[in-house]
């Protein structure tokens, strides 16, 4: 790959983080934090591409000029000639075996497009149903009010049901949102994916849903469920971790959030 073709790469890359970085697009891939660095990151290959570019104009330039204002003598042009002959020919003895890559690799180009074009879906219960719950107990939770309805998220509910036992759960209308997952036996679950970094990284924490749940549930479609603490619970099939349940008196569907991970649980 020449030095045009580095440039021109760098360039489309660079623009295609600063368009996810610009966007919710990068939520997809990063947690919320590392929007500045995915910016910044843009910024560097775009400076980069257009210094690229710039110094190969000017080595460009700088050889044109030279064999342009400087005549040779005929016998050093001679000499020259045959140098430059001499150079090619022992270029190709030793690139003789050495294999030029096909063009069609090329199309290794075209997935920078389509991050520029098209957003990827997030993770949902395919992943989920095949990775083993991380929930994990926190340092510790944030008090609740007295008296009233909760909307928690999802994770935060379910270290609360797990490692508190409900304590301030019980008796309360509760709201979580997530997307929802079946196991094998057709068993319902609301689901987010949770991030320590990236997309990369994450992994699935489960709630368990039973009592008025909806008689037709799409996999991966999101909820909105109202519902109230009950203490059961179940051990994920996978890595045997516990799953709390939520006694369901609502449900209804809910378009996908801006971004679909969940990064309170490790906060």
């Amino acid at each position: 790959m020449n030095r045009q073709a580095q440039s021109a790469i760098l360039f489309v890359l660079g623009a295609a983080l600063l368009h996810a970085g610009l966007t919710d697009l990068y939520l997809r891939y990063v947690k919320a934090g590392l929007r500045p660095l995915v910016l910044a990151a843009g910024v560097v290959l775009i400076v980069t591409a257009v210094a690229t570019a710039w110094y190969e104009w000017r080595a460009d330039a700088k050889h044109k000029e030279h064999h342009g204002e400087e005549p040779q003598e005929e016998g050093a042009r001679h000499e020259e000639a045959h140098d430059e002959r001499a150079h090619e020919e022992r270029a190709h003895e030793e690139g003789a075996h050495v294999h030029r890559e096909p063009r069609v690799s090329w199309l290794l180009v075209l997935p920078l497009f389509a991050l520029i074009l098209v957003a990827p879906p997030a993770l949902g219960s395919y992943s989920a149903m095949r990775t083993g719950t991380a929930l994990q107990q926190a340092y510790g939770y944030q008090k609740l009010p007295a008296s009233g309805p909760l909307r928690l998220g999802l994770a935060d509910y379910a270290g609360r049901a797990v490692y508190e036992h409900g304590k301030g759960l019980t008796g309360r209308p509760i709201t979580v949102t997530g997307f929802v997952a079946l196991d094998h036996s057709g068993a319902p679950y609301l689901v987010r994916m949770a991030l320590n970094c990236c997309a990369a990284d994450a992994q699935p924490v489960k709630i368990g849903l039973t009592g008025q749940v909806p008689p037709v549930l799409k996999p991966d479609g999101w909820l909105q469920v109202t519902g109230t603490y009950t203490a059961k619970r179940t051990k994920d099939a996978v890595n045997g971790g516990p799953i709390p349940y939520l006694q369901v008196t609502a449900a209804k569907p809910v378009p996908t959030p801006s971004d679909p991970y969940d990064e309170t649980w490790n906060n």
